[in-house]
């Protein structure tokens, strides 16, 4: 099996056993996403969460590029806490798929990008739900963008693919993390205050009781938010998912969206957009 010149190895092997999903359907399911999640990707380091024996077994994380990574690949220095390392941009679809022949599952990016990297262009809030009330869950993402929108900021919507959602939106890279970080924190200590029984910054899971976890740890240097459009390793192949605001009274949960039915909403939206089209 051939895609985009990549030879996919063991195409047959199961990747996602309960949604019967092979490394063959796992790299279609790339090559077809690729047009929708390439710009999210491009010039961004990105972590590589990979399960060569299926996700029913235990996975890992990969940063650096390996030696025997082809010429194709893009690659990028960065500073560590130990000195520096080489590590990875998928700006192709060549380069997409043959990390997939890796047993990539999930992409998550940095909230910077080349040329910039301590600077960064992204800020998200991840609302992480301590139980299963998703009700509860979009009326905190209401109140984040609420609050955001009485700052000027435009925040986007998206699900995470398994039980949360994001609310991000882009900055000028021109502050570092930390500022910019201290600064959205500031404004998330405003909402705990407002909202003591729906929000809570408690990094400790037993300590947050069934309140909503305002998870801003990713807005820092290296660090990583699940790119759109990627799987998740959830049984059902939950996909991270960009939204409208005005789908969120639609959503009943974070993995709302897999691997089975992204593709019918994409149509959808695509069809819609070109009933509203001008000239159309």
């Amino acid at each position: 099996m051939k895609i985009e010149g990549i030879e996919i190895t063991h195409p047959d092997a199961l990747v996602f056993p309960g949604a019967r999903i092979t490394k063959g359907g796992l790299a279609r399911y790339y090559d077809r996403i690729a047009i929708y999640m390439l710009p999210y990707l491009k010039d961004r380091p990105v972590s590589l969460q990979r399960f060569p024996k299926g996700i029913d077994h235990p996975g890992f994380f990969q940063k650096h590029a390996q030696d025997y990574f082809p010429d194709f690949i893009d690659r990028i220095p960065v500073k560590t806490k130990a000195g520096s390392a080489v590590e990875i941009l998928v700006n192709h679809k060549k380069s997409l798929l043959y990390l997939v022949n890796l047993s990539v599952v999930t992409f998550h990016t940095w909230l910077s990008r080349k040329g910039a990297l301590e600077y960064p262009d992204k800020v998200i809030f991840d609302l992480d739900p301590s139980n299963g009330d998703f009700d509860t869950l979009k009326r905190g993402a209401l109140l984040v963008r609420e609050m955001l929108a009485g700052k000027d900021i435009d925040a986007r919507l998206m699900t995470t693919g398994k039980k949360g959602v994001h609310l991000y939106y882009p900055i000028c890279p021109e502050r570092p993390f930390d500022e910019v970080r201290a600064r959205i924190r500031a404004w998330a200590e405003v909402l705990v205050e407002k909202h003591p029984d729906l929000f809570t910054l408690e990094i400790r899971k037993k300590k947050r009781g069934n309140k909503i976890f305002l998870d801003l740890l990713r807005n820092a240097y290296a660090q990583t938010g699940v790119c759109p459009y990627s799987l998740r390793p959830n049984h059902n192949a939950g996909v991270a998912t960009p939204l409208e605001w005005s789908e969120l009274s639609r959503l009943n949960s974070g993995d709302q969206y897999t691997y089975h039915t992204i593709f019918k909403r994409l149509e959808t939206k695509e069809a819609q957009r070109r009933d509203t089209t001008p000239g159309n």
